[in-house]
């Protein structure tokens, strides 16, 4: 096996590390990219020249140690090679997601003082110039897809290729300059500005050093061993803290492949092309792709799903018993899964979120090896992960390392209380911001906010956010987000929201998954428009009833949800309803429906809506139509039914 720990001692920067595999391993391939339809290849000596180039055009732009260069767009080989070349000036980089609205790009660039950003393409530029004057200290703006850039004329504006020129023209000048300025990064130098995935609407930036990733990596792949014949899909934003660890630090110690899609809407089919040997999905990747597996099904002849039906039965069956049924292999899984890309997994793994047990056994009986896995971005990512035969979804495993330090705080008497942790390799603090370190670091122990605790086997459980637990007026308690997990196992739930805390019962908004719901409409010969017109067709209500009561029979009676609701549109980070790892911002969400959640509660059958919405492109549409409230048959204190 690869000594990962002393891989990284030898080179405890990335730039570092890059240039040592392309001095050792220079004609390997290390990065694939699918553009117009072909898969374009990139060596260990390329991905160094990039790299390289790219840095030295910086310098020659006067750039250097502490300037902050951010980076937007999809995940691409230049994402990648800007990073590293930001490390090996000593300047910092600071990742945004592609999707990220106006306000948010101008805060992060502005709060970070980004003194050049690298874009991908057309649709990025527009975004940065259209921040004008509330990011003044942006002076240049490299992008790399030239198409649609020739009506632009603005100065801080430069293809990449140009910036590529100066830098060869800089090392043409001094040949040993790249070199010494590597020489001189340091493992223990704050490299990453990491967007923290929290509630708040303006995210913390934790400050991360290369060499601690570096080591945390290492910690993780002894864990769980990765190498050079390894292929690895990334699918996940690039300024999320995991596909970090991933595409960067793990990519670069282990050298495994690193692919990257064409396009979001092609990742399915080009993952398939490459059958990686493991994968990292957030939830709502592995939601959509079981969803997507049970829609296919409803178009499926009647003696199909009959079949699919019975190979899910036996499947389940035999996992329930620690079991793998060859029948249902035969019968189901083993087409499944090469339609599916998972034919060579060899490791698979969920995280960002909380997965529900259901959809996880659902993978599970396929036959894919999933694993969920568990931390902060200010722990590195992960730092627990199910151990290999010990899988148990309902935990999220155990500390990778006996270096990395977890305790259960306060905890009640079932043992519950908040997860504490430390270990060897945690971030520096966060960006311009001391009073939230202070506030988050007590004694060198990162306080997670999460409650959790250890079940009979030393598995870590973690339940919810301390915050969003909550008790009923009876004093029942329940989370949130463990059932709005078990409903979004429907295919046709693609969020829920449940309401509860200080009323005498639960309820629940819904949101349809469109997809497969305006499937199922057309199928049924059901007509409709709009997202909101579909949503509230009394068919779809009665559709939906059934996944609620489904869910419900398997609850204990204090948490079953009383009465919901269809909402009127999908909820959305670019709203503020979700972060970025779509996970539900319950302030916002009690904030901005008040007034329906109140509706609820005073017994109404049915609320009136008007409201406008507004879409990242800056068109809004007036929204007018009627909530009809489904009360399943628990009393709801009606204050003021209407």
């Amino acid at each position: 096996m690869m000594d990962y720990a002393g891989r990284a001692a030898q080179a405890d920067t990335f730039p570092k590390m890059l240039r040592l595999n392309a001095k050792e391993h220079g004609k390997e391939i290390a990065l694939r990219e699918k553009d117009f339809g072909l898969w374009r290849e990139f060596t260990w000596n390329d991905y160094q020249t990039r790299t390289h180039d790219f840095a030295l055009g910086m310098v020659e732009l006067g750039l250097g140690r502490g300037d902050v260069i951010g980076i937007i767009g999809d995940n691409r080989p230049d994402w990648v090679a800007a990073e590293i070349a930001a490390h090996a000036i000593g300047a910092m980089s600071l990742g945004l997601y592609r999707d990220v609205l106006d306000e948010e790009a101008a805060y992060l660039l502005s709060y970070g003082e980004a003194k050049l950003v690298f874009a991908e393409d057309e649709e990025q530029v527009d975004k940065l110039l259209g921040l004008a004057d509330r990011v003044p200290q942006l002076k240049h703006i490299v992008y790399s897809d030239p198409r649609g850039m020739r009506k632009y004329d603005d100065p801080r504006l430069m293809e990449a290729s140009k910036l590529v020129a100066m830098g060869r023209d800089r090392a043409a000048r001094e040949p040993g300059l790249y070199d010494s300025l590597v020489d001189a990064t340091c493992g223990e130098d704050v490299a990453i500005l990491c967007t923290t995935s929290g509630t708040t609407a303006n995210p913390k930036l934790a400050m991360l050093a290369a060499g601690r990733v570096l080591r945390h990596c290492a910690t993780y792949l002894a864990f769980d061993p990765k190498g050079p014949d390894d292929e690895y899909v990334s699918v996940l934003p690039l300024p999320w803290i995991m596909e970090q660890v991933y595409a960067m630090g793990k990519g670069l110690l282990c050298r495994m492949k690193v692919n990257f899609v064409e396009e979001p809407d092609t990742m399915m089919h080009d993952f398939r092309e490459i059958a990686p040997t493991f994968v990292l999905f957030a939830p709502r990747v592995w939601e959509s792709i079981a969803a997507d597996v049970r829609a296919g099904v409803m178009d499926a002849s009647p003696f199909k799903q009959r079949l699919y039906d019975l190979g899910m039965r036996t499947g389940l069956a035999a996992l329930a018993e620690g079991k793998r049924s060859m029948f249902a292999d035969q019968l189901l899984f083993r087409a499944l899964r090469d339609r599916l890309g998972f034919t060579r997994l060899r490791s698979a793994a969920t995280g960002g979120a909380a997965l529900g047990p259901e959809t996880f056994k659902f993978f599970q009986a396929m036959g894919v090896p999933l694993r969920t896995l568990y931390g902060q971005t200010e722990l590195l990512g992960a730092y627990t992960l199910h151990p290999a035969g010990k899988v148990d979804p309902d935990t999220t495993g155990v500390p990778m390392d006996d270096t990395i330090e977890i305790r259960v705080d306060n905890p009640d008497v079932n043992g519950v209380g908040e997860i504490v942790v430390r270990h060897p390799n945690m971030f520096l603090g966060y960006y311009k911001n001391p009073e939230a370190s202070v506030a988050d670091i007590k004694d060198g122990w990162m306080h997670s906010g999460d409650a959790g605790y250890y079940n009979d086997d030393k598995q870590l459980v973690v339940i919810d956010r301390i915050k969003d637990l909550a008790e009923t007026a009876r004093g029942e308690r329940f989370s949130p987000q463990y059932i709005e997990n078990k409903l979004k196992f429907s295919p046709y739930v693609a969020e829920a929201v449940v309401l509860g805390a200080g009323r005498d019962a639960l309820a629940a908004m819904i949101c349809i998954r469109y997809s497969i719901i305006s499937k199922w409409a057309e199928k049924n010969r059901l007509s409709f428009t709009t997202y909101t017109d579909l949503s509230s067709r009394p068919e779809v209500y009665a559709l939906l009833r059934k996944e609620v009561e489904t869910v419900n029979a398997t609850l204990p009676p204090a948490q079953r949800i009383s009465r919901f609701l269809l909402l009127y549109k999908e909820l959305d980070a670019d709203d503020g309803e979700l972060t970025r790892t779509r996970k539900v911002r319950r302030g916002v969400i009690n904030e901005k429906y008040a007034d329906i959640i109140e509706a609820i509660y005073r017994g109404k059958a049915n609320i009136p809506v008007d409201t406008v919405i507004r879409f990242q492109d800056g068109t809004t549409q007036r929204v007018r139509t009627t909530l009809q409230v489904v009360d399943l048959g628990r009393a709801v204190t009606a204050e003021a039914a209407e």
